[in-house]
């Protein structure tokens, strides 16, 4: 039997860290983990107590009321992949409103949500053959995987990309209110005290500006192959 491996994918927002991580795990058999929708469900509960919202963020109300937050993936045969599951309830759309992507980035600041969330997907992918992406997957939560990439693109790129996600949807949004959010994210997720947002030292950079999806997929997919071979070798 071959080793598995951990595959680390990070980058910033709407590169389509998610989409690729899942195909892959799909394709290796491994276990696919998307730790931005384990931070976006913190952050809706949080909004749903009212806790944070438009330039209000109560820090202390969040961190006393982690430990009622419970969450976990359910896997679905027929998507392929684990929906978001919060104190028992499927919130896999609920999360990927505007709403909550306007508010992420300032709950997941905070080091009392990162150090619970990031316990959490330690112990998700101890057992190796793992895909899991986020922001500092292969800097904080795997500093020792095997295999990391870090995802790019322009950022006019991707707030056209997430645009297009969010109005196929039926999302009513303005362009340039996705373009401020991608901004803004990628200000907040890099300038962070906590686990800012960076590549790694020993990271791949991938990007993807003008790649379709099945293009990038089988470059990352060839990339992963070659990795698991070498570590077998």
């Amino acid at each position: 039997m071959s080793k598995r491996i951990t595959i680390a994918i990070d980058g910033f927002s709407s590169t389509g860290k998610s989409t690729v991580a899942k195909r892959l795990a799909n394709e290796l058999e491994y276990v696919y983990v998307d730790t931005g929708a384990m931070y976006r469900a913190v952050t809706l509960y949080m909004m749903r107590n009212i806790f944070v919202s438009e330039g209000n963020l109560d820090k202390e109300a969040i961190i006393r009321y982690l430990p009622f937050v419970s969450l976990r993936f359910e896997y679905d045969e027929e998507l392929g992949y684990g929906h978001m599951f919060l104190n028992n309830e499927n919130v896999e759309k609920e999360i990927r409103y505007m709403e909550v992507s306007e508010q992420v980035s300032k709950v997941s600041a905070i080091p009392q949500v990162r150090k619970m969330l990031v316990d959490q997907q330690q112990e998700m992918g101890k057992s190796k053959g793992v895909v899991m992406d986020g922001r500092d997957i292969g800097t904080v939560v795997f500093p020792d995987a095997e295999l990391k990439i870090f995802m790019t693109a322009s950022t006019e790129t991707r707030a056209q990309r997430r645009y297009d996600e969010l109005k196929g949807r039926g999302d009513e949004v303005k362009f340039e209110e996705v373009l401020k959010n991608v901004k803004d994210r990628d200000f907040m997720d890099s300038t962070r005290e906590d686990s800012p947002l960076r590549m790694a030292d020993d990271a791949v950079e991938f990007d993807n500006s003008d790649l379709g999806l099945d293009e990038q997929f089988e470059k990352i997919l060839k990339i992963a192959k070659d990795k698991i071979a070498e570590v077998n070798s």
